[in-house]
């Protein structure tokens, strides 16, 4: 018997404690991902929350659902397990059984109750990620059962795009695009932007120019990425090669836009007009040359783009490189004889728009080339706000 001493001072066992008990939990859920059913029922049967997670907020039922353990997920749905408890990323045991392609684990958590179209943080859905890892069969088991294909996911925005998927040597999005959905929605669009080698697999009647809300189909969205395979089997396939979205603007717009310039060739060798004007009067040369893309400008040139071409303000290409401080564009049209001092509907010369904005060297430019200085305009304003949004929308 120990004899209690006054003034004795106990030794702080809470670390101790707490040590002890994050061995326990380190344990359970090792147990779990091992799939030691008999180890990890007894856990439980000593008090062991089922409900216990690591530093990433995966718990017994994610690293079971991940490894293919069904009759340990099963046993622990049995006993409370919340079916689509997430982890810190948002990803549910659904989530994480499908990018590991277990189809059967699968099926048990839909059967359960699993929420078939939930999203993580960054939107992405069960059938996001069993079609990324290529599991052809979790991706047809869950558009049978639900699943939904064109709920937007939150990747990265259009202008910095997206995670870099693998690339397929047979690809399940075939049974996306079987169902008629259009190609570019959700993860089709992902998809599209990234990976060229599934479209061989997609049957001819493929709706390539379904379009998006804002009136943009695939060939769009392919010239935004610069991605000349996917864009090739699309117009091999039927794509409007000058297919008008909203405002007017073609694929050859947006790749002029983007400085794609192995698109710009794609697109006018397959009959792109590269005359063509959106709604404002912006041709692709107006494009290239207000984003500064001076091989583009200089490709397109080359080819035949009309260089006095105007907007419905007067603006031409010269205008709108002056404006955006491009002296190598500008360079490139005045050598390809732009008038120095072509004028807008308001008499507005390139010069009187470089030296508005500031810009230095394409005003020295433009007086070396024998600009006007003394040229007389009428107002300011008309050579603002000008440009269209070019980014493709996936809505």
């Amino acid at each position: 018997i120990t004899t209690f001493t006054p003034g004795l001072k106990f030794p702080n066992v809470f670390p101790v404690l707490l040590f002890l008990q994050s061995d326990s939990n380190t344990s359970f859920l090792r147990a779990a991902r091992a799939g030691n059913i008999e180890k990890v029922l007894d856990f439980l049967k000593s008090g062991q929350d089922i409900a216990t997670c690591n530093q990433n907020g995966l718990n017994a039922l994610h690293l079971a659902a991940k490894e293919g353990h069904v009759q340990l997920v099963e046993e622990l749905l049995e006993r409370g397990a919340t079916v689509d408890s997430s982890t810190k990323k948002g990803n549910t045991a659904l989530h994480i059984a499908c990018l590991a392609g277990q189809k059967e684990v699968a099926k048990l958590l839909v059967k359960r109750g699993a929420d078939v179209n939930s999203q993580s943080q960054n939107g992405f859905t069960p059938l996001y990620m069993a079609a990324q890892e290529n599991h052809l069969d979790v991706v047809q088991y869950l558009l049978e059962n639900g699943g939904n294909q064109s709920i937007a996911t939150e990747v990265c925005d259009c202008e910095s795009c997206v995670c870099v998927f693998p690339f397929f040597a047979t690809c399940p999005y075939k049974y996306l695009l079987k169902r008629g959905e259009c190609l570019h929605i959700s993860i089709d669009c992902v998809i599209l932007m990234k990976m060229p080698y599934f479209l061989p697999h997609v049957q001819l009647q493929m709706m390539v120019n379904r379009t998006t809300e804002s009136g943009f189909t695939p060939l769009h969205i392919a010239a935004h990425y610069g991605n000349v395979n996917v864009a090739t089997l699309l117009l091999n396939r039927g794509a409007a090669v000058d297919f008008t979205a909203k405002n007017g603007i073609t694929p050859l717009h947006v790749a002029s836009k983007r400085g794609n310039t192995n698109m710009i060739v794609l697109l006018l060798d397959r009959g792109s007009q590269i005359d063509a004007k959106t709604r404002d009067g912006l041709t692709p040369l107006h494009c290239a040359a207000r984003s500064g893309h001076d091989t583009a400008v200089e490709l397109l040139l080359e080819r035949g783009a009309p260089i006095l071409a105007r907007t419905k303000n007067g603006l031409s290409p010269l205008h709108m490189s002056a404006q955006g401080d491009h002296v190598e564009c500008v360079k490139h049209l005045l050598q390809h004889k732009a008038p120095v001092d072509d004028v807008t509907l308001d008499y507005l010369t390139a010069l009187h728009v470089a030296a508005h904005c500031g810009h230095y060297r394409v005003t020295k430019l433009l007086l070396d080339k024998k600009a006007n200085p003394n040229a007389r305009a009428l107002s300011w304003n008309c050579w603002l706000n000008t440009e269209p949004q070019f980014k493709p929308s996936l809505k």
